[in-house]
């Protein structure tokens, strides 16, 4: 943990006044408010330029807690906080009376977690209420996985950075939908598909849309500036070299199977073999890209199975559509 307690009392101190506070999580780097103050939790909206309609994911500092945010707590619920808090899943339940409707974006339904990090942990407790965060950069583009991120993309917008170091898993949390009798993961993350159903002993679907509106959903999400294109591994070195003829700048994430193979692009980054060690350094490559220039990215998406399942909906949402000039 680099953040001294200071800082952690001092951020502590901006929320309470209702300032915004960005912190780190094992996931991304969170832009948060007082989940309380629906002024504090406007300002969150406003300096994202995220849509109103868009909830925020309450995090609180344990599972003891869940009871305090939400209406009731399932059975399945209880088990899946027991097992996977604190990390990276995130619960959708009824939303109780403490939670205003300007956090939840007006839905009946609250997102809570509780994040893994010691210094979120520690700001949690130190605050003393839940914290109403979404990622900390503009609304669409690459979540942050340092400080740093978000001081480049935000600046003085943020009343305070504390620094804890780089995410250790780098995608966000996976989104459990826990109010009806049938679980289903709204958005895959943190928390492999896999992992939850081993615990709740049935299969989970992923659908592609939900009637509760959680984060991440945007069609074009998790953006950089440079179009993204997806194309099959074996086509992606002969996709790059034939969009750089073309005039293009282009930056290519070249699969494991693909590392030794030569590529005529403006910049290559190998993809490790690691589906852990891509999650987390998925964002960071994304930027690495913007900032070397490119304007056009070609990757393949990674078997869909443990986090290769998020890492998919992260380039999926990439390549998505862009909002017009």
């Amino acid at each position: 943990m680099t953040a001294r307690t200071s800082d952690i009392e001092n951020a502590a101190g901006v929320l309470r006044a209702g300032g915004l506070v960005a912190f780190p999580t094992e996931t991304v780097y969170g832009l948060g408010a007082d989940a309380e103050n629906p002024a504090a939790v406007a300002r969150v909206f406003q300096v994202k330029g995220r849509p109103p309609s868009h909830p925020l994911i309450v995090h609180i500092a344990g599972a003891q807690h869940l009871g305090d945010w939400v209406e009731d707590v399932p059975e399945t619920a209880r088990l899946l906080a027991e097992r996977f808090w604190p990390g990276p899943l995130t619960l959708v339940l009824r939303r109780g009376p403490r939670v205003p409707l300007e956090t939840t974006g007006g839905l009946e339904t609250v997102a809570v977690r509780v994040p893994d990090h010691p210094v979120a942990l520690a700001l949690l407790s130190a605050f003393g209420g839940g914290v109403a965060a979404p990622s900390a950069n503009r609304f669409g583009s690459v979540s942050p996985t340092t400080a740093n991120h978000v001081r480049t993309e935000l600046g003085d917008a943020v009343d305070f950075v504390l620094d804890g170091g780089p995410c250790e898993v780098g995608v966000e949390s996976t989104i459990v939908d826990a109010t009806g009798d049938t679980p289903s993961v709204l958005r895959p993350g943190g928390v492999t598909r896999e992992d939850l159903e081993a615990v709740l002993g049935f299969p989970l679907a992923v659908p592609a849309t939900s009637r509760i509106r959680v984060p991440g959903q945007h069609p074009s999400h998790y953006a950089p500036r440079a179009r993204v294109v997806l194309v099959e591994p074996e086509k992606v070195v002969a996709e790059a070299e034939f969009a750089q003829e073309l005039g293009h700048r282009v930056g290519v994430l070249l699969p494991p199977a693909f590392a030794d193979a030569p590529v005529k692009a403006h910049a290559v980054v190998a993809v490790p073999g690691s589906m852990a060690a891509y999650a987390r350094g998925l964002y960071g490559f994304l930027r690495e890209l913007d900032q070397r220039g490119c304007d056009l990215i070609v990757a393949s998406l990674p078997v869909e199975e443990g986090l290769g399942l998020a890492i998919a909906n992260r380039l999926r949402r990439a390549a998505g559509p862009r909002p017009s000039a």
